[in-house]
């Protein structure tokens, strides 16, 4: 009998938004956890710093002492504070003494993923954090099991929901960054503080993780060329609608292959149009979407809400379901494979295109000197386009694809020509072949 057995004890560090949903979820389906992993599951105590802050937490089992909750009679920590420390020292600990776990903490597995993975394999412990990346999208698993057996050459996605419904509306209503931000803050999408999402730190450190799951190799939230979303403007997505594009901030983590064979993989995260025809385009709001291109499985697309208490809640509960599985059988849930260790391409050596926005002089040549310099850098246009006369007189160059430095030098050399009055705004083009 199920209920005969051993309980699997788990420990809660942070009961915010999300442990708060996981922990009612636990009390309220007791009978269905034990029937999915084969034995009880037990919560055994819930370390937060401000116990009269959640009254929803039976008292006995609050605790602000984190170090002795993981260190104790424990089976499973999951980790719900966030942060590097102390999540950090915390989670080591545990697993250094067997313990598994269960985190959602993106910025510490882009950071320190691999000191954890080698303390979970030296100590025959699990570590799963399929909520680390767009909440409740069942997204991590297939790309470290599902698609385990099959070579991933390219993931593309959008996986910051604030970001995503800042640009979304500012497509849909014209207006501009600042007052979209603010009304993303009053809706609940953004933070007080929302610098990690617009300027992209969190999605960097997303496609950290995803780059490293895909490819096979450790990738840090460094190794990922990151911008953020404050620069585009209203004229930027009057732009891309000229062209049937949309913008979106996106995670790019590629496989890229030299005419000689050798591979190295690309992670970036920055703005770019997209065809109003691609599967991300037509992703609103604050949800998430990831693109997933495979050599076997070819083109897949994992969608839905990525942040949430309930649907990151989701997530945790999946991961804790499948490490109490692994306890009642005695196996063990999938280690690190990071055996290709491919090396790390520079951004200015990663193929790109770009959508080039001029104000130029209403004079004979502006083209001809333009398109000399661009010939000159070996550079290659696809569209040009010239509109409006006198003050008003703009090009728009959309170019092939070439290495993002040569794209920038040949930016830098076209702001100097005497017939250039301004380089209006620079921005990547993905989600489709030149």
């Amino acid at each position: 009998m199920i209920q005969d057995r051993e309980p699997i004890r788990v420990a809660l560090l942070g009961c915010g938004t999300v442990g708060t949903e996981v922990l009612r979820l636990l009390q309220d389906q007791p009978e269905e956890f034990a029937a999915r992993t084969g034995a009880p599951m037990l919560v055994t105590g819930v370390a937060v710093r401000r116990p009269h802050k959640h009254p929803e937490v039976p008292e006995h089992l609050l605790t602000t002492d984190a170090h002795a909750l993981v260190e104790g009679n424990v089976d499973v920590i999951v980790e719900l504070i966030g942060g590097i420390e102390p999540a950090r020292s915390l989670l080591l600990t545990a697993l250094k003494s067997g313990k598994s776990v269960v985190t959602a903490n993106k910025a510490l597995l882009a950071e320190h993923g691999s000191e954890l993975y080698a303390a979970a394999d030296a100590a025959g412990a699990d570590i799963y954090f399929e909520a680390a990346v767009a909440g409740a999208i069942p997204l991590l698993r297939p790309l470290r099991e599902s698609l385990a057996g099959d070579r991933i050459n390219r993931v593309m996605g959008i996986v910051n929901g604030t970001t995503n419904y800042i640009l979304s509306a500012m497509d849909s209503t014209g207006a501009g960054y600042s007052e979209t931000l603010d009304e993303a803050g009053r809706l609940g999408y953004a933070e007080a503080d929302p610098t990690a999402d617009v300027d992209g730190f969190d999605a960097a450190a997303k496609a950290a993780i995803l780059a490293s799951l895909a490819f096979h190799t450790r990738v840090t939230a460094s190794d990922v060329h990151r911008e953020g979303i404050s620069a585009v403007t209203p004229g930027d997505i009057a732009a891309a609608r000229t062209l049937d594009r949309t913008v979106k901030l996106l995670a790019i983590c590629e496989r890229v292959v030299d005419e000689d064979g050798t591979e190295s993989v690309s992670a970036r995260v920055h703005p770019a149009m997209i065809p109003r025809s691609h599967p991300l385009a037509g992703v609103g709001d604050a949800f998430n979407a990831v693109f997933v291109e495979a050599e076997a499985a070819g083109q897949l697309m994992f969608y839905g809400r990525g942040a949430g208490g309930a649907p990151t809640a989701s997530a945790v509960l999946g991961d804790l379901v499948a490490v109490a599985r692994n306890l009642v059988v005695a196996g063990k849930g999938p280690r690190e494979s990071a055996h290709a260790q491919l090396p790390m391409r520079p951004m200015g050596k990663t193929p790109t295109r770009y959508h080039i926005s001029l104000d130029v002089a209403d004079k004979p040549g502006v083209l001809s000197q333009v398109a000399a310099t661009f010939n000159e850098n070996d550079v290659s246009i696809s569209v040009v386009r010239q509109q409006g006369r006198g003050a008003e007189a703009s090009l728009v160059v959309v170019t092939h694809t070439a290495s993002d430095a040569a794209l920038r030098s040949t930016v830098d050399k076209i702001a100097q020509l005497p017939v250039v009055r301004e380089v209006v705004s620079v921005m990547r083009v993905e989600g489709e072949s030149s």
